[in-house]
C-alpha cells in the first residue's frame, strides 16, 4: 500500500478541479493546469478532498499510485502558490541578466549565451549571481532550471559554474608539487 497514495489531495478554497474525457484539470487564481488522467489509476472527488486509488490490484497500478497522487498534488500546488527554483553563479566574470523574454549569461565563453525564456515561466535576477525561475509547471520549472544550468555545471576544483541553491559540490584537492 502507498502511504502517500493514502492521502486525499486537499483542494482549497479557490481552486476547483474537473475531470473530463480523460483529463484532470486544475483552475486556480495563478491559472490552469491539466493533465491527462492513467487508465491504471482511479480518480474520486470527495469532501476532504481528490482521492487517488488503483483501477485494479495489478502491479503496475500499485506503482503508479504514489506518484500519480503526488503529480495531482503539484497540480493544485502549482495554481496556488507555483513553483520556484534558485541558481546561484559562482566565478569571476560569470552573471546573468534578464532582459524581457531573454536571459543574458556571461560564463566565461567567448561569447553571451542568450537564453529564451519559455511561455509560462518567468526569470527574475535580483543580482549578477543570482536567478530565480518561477512559473505554475513544477516539470517545466525543474526542466528550464536544468537546461540554464548544462550551460556551464559546477567544477569540483574552484566549484566554479551554475549550481542549485543549496546544492553541495563536492571539492576535489587541487594537484601537488
Amino acid at each position: 500500500m502507498s502511504r502517500i497514495g493514502k492521502k486525499p489531495v486537499p483542494i482549497p478554497a479557490g481552486v476547483t478541479a474537473s475531470m473530463d474525457a480523460g483529463t484532470l484539470s486544475v483552475k486556480g487564481p495563478k491559472g490552469e493546469l491539466k493533465m491527462p488522467m492513467s487508465n491504471l489509476i482511479s480518480y474520486e472527488m470527495k469532501d476532504e478532498g481528490l482521492s487517488v486509488m488503483p483501477a485494479d490490484g495489478s502491479k503496475a497500478a500499485r506503482a503508479f499510485w504514489g506518484m500519480q497522487r503526488t503529480l495531482v498534488q503539484n497540480l493544485v500546488t502549482g495554481v496556488t502558490e507555483g513553483f520556484t527554483k534558485v541558481l546561484e553563479i559562482t566565478g569571476v566574470g560569470y552573471r546573468a541578466n534578464a532582459q524581457g523574454k531573454m536571459l543574458k549569461l556571461q560564463l566565461g565563453y567567448s561569447h553571451d549565451v542568450d537564453f529564451a525564456i519559455p511561455e509560462g515561466i518567468e526569470i527574475k535576477t535580483p543580482d549578477n549571481t543570482t536567478v530565480e525561475i518561477s512559473g505554475m509547471d513544477k516539470q517545466k520549472v525543474g526542466q528550464v532550471a536544468a537546461e540554464i544550468r548544462r550551460w556551464r555545471k559546477p567544477e569540483p576544483y574552484k566549484g566554479k559554474g551554475i549550481k542549485y541553491r543549496g546544492e553541495y559540490i563536492f571539492r576535489k584537492e587541487g594537484k601537488k608539487k
